[in-house]
């Protein structure tokens, strides 16, 4: 059984597809931002980092997306989640999901989440201005230089799209314009369509 600590609109939904998807029995457990919940001590028992996601597994707690994703695919092959017998295409599988996570997640955490970076309430406002040109950056790059096929990695179905399905979701709000990334909505529309995704997206608000 693995516990799955989330949040609504976090990056928390790419696990939570991908649980589904692997067929691995869970459950869910909430985490209110609007409640602070991220900074009580029960949760920081779990995760001192104080975000979601967080996943309990019989072998101990996982932090961290691109860690959750690998491990939740190398736990369930038979499920096929990713190229775990083909070295080098894991590697670039995890390429993918590293930049999702260090690159793309950060440029769009500057818009509501300046206070991490700065103290200044004009640098906030900087940040903000900033966010559709960086993430934009970042699309069109995925754009035009990363996506393989209709699926992250090209024919097949992994891991990874789930987690850039729940990074485009937040795109316009970060002031990007869809019509330049045609491919990363088509992308973001088929997933929209993908049963896990709407059993996991239910099951988030379903309180």
């Amino acid at each position: 059984m693995f516990t799955l600590y989330y949040a609504t609109h976090t990056c928390s939904l790419a696990s939570h597809i991908a649980l589904l998807d692997a067929g691995a029995p869970y459950e869910l457990k909430r985490i209110d931002f609007g409640k602070k919940e991220q900074q009580s001590p029960a949760y920081l028992a779990v995760n001192p980092k104080g975000r979601v996601p967080a996943m309990v597994t019989p072998r101990g707690i996982l932090t961290e997306t691109p860690a959750m994703l690998a491990f939740i695919a190398q736990s369930f092959p038979d499920a096929r989640l990713a190229p775990v017998n083909d070295p080098f295409a894991f590697a670039e599988l995890q390429s993918f999901n590293s930049y999702l996570c260090s690159v793309l997640h950060v440029a769009h955490a500057h818009r509501m989440r300046g206070y991490r970076w700065a103290d200044e309430p004009s640098s906030f406002a900087d940040m903000q201005r900033k966010a559709p040109q960086s993430v934009g950056a970042c699309f069109d790059l995925i754009e035009s230089r990363m996506l393989k096929g209709p699926w992250v990695m090209g024919d097949s179905y992994t891991v990874a799209d789930p987690y850039l399905f729940t990074l485009a979701q937040w795109l316009e709000d970060d002031g990007v314009d869809p019509a330049r990334i045609p491919q990363v909505m088509a992308h973001r529309s088929r997933m929209a369509e993908w049963p896990n995704v709407k059993k996991a997206i239910a099951e988030e608000f379903a309180d």
